[in-house]
């Protein structure tokens, strides 16, 4: 069964950044387009970024520009660096394929707040 497990969240004021890692326990992970989610509380999981086997990357309306998205594959690890951010990027993260692929990791909270 694949393990994803995020990491780097935390507390962090408006403007300030963060970045994220995902590690995922497959030989699939090279070849896979791996892809951010978020979950705000009372809302659907969205998803805010992802990247191909190749490095070309597609973001959401939300974070384009401040959000970067980037992957190692010799590591097995995608990373989210997260920038500029808002109170309204509040929300627990995950990463998984795009499509879908895998079970859910437990995620990692990312809390903007002053």
């Amino acid at each position: 069964q694949v393990q994803l497990v995020e990491s780097g969240g935390g507390l962090v004021q408006p403007g300030g950044s963060l970045r994220l890692s995902c590690t995922a326990s497959t030989s699939a992970f090279g070849i896979a387009t791996m892809g951010w989610y978020r979950q705000a509380p009372g809302k659907q999981r969205e998803l805010v970024a992802r990247i191909t086997s190749g490095g070309s990357t597609n973001y959401a309306d939300s974070v384009k520009g401040r959000f970067t998205i980037s992957r190692d594959n010799a590591k097995n690890t995608v990373y989210l660096q997260m920038n500029s951010l808002k109170p309204e990027d509040t929300a627990v993260y995950y990463c998984n394929g795009y499509p879908i692929y895998w079970s859910w990791g437990q995620g990692t909270q990312v809390t903007v707040s002053s």
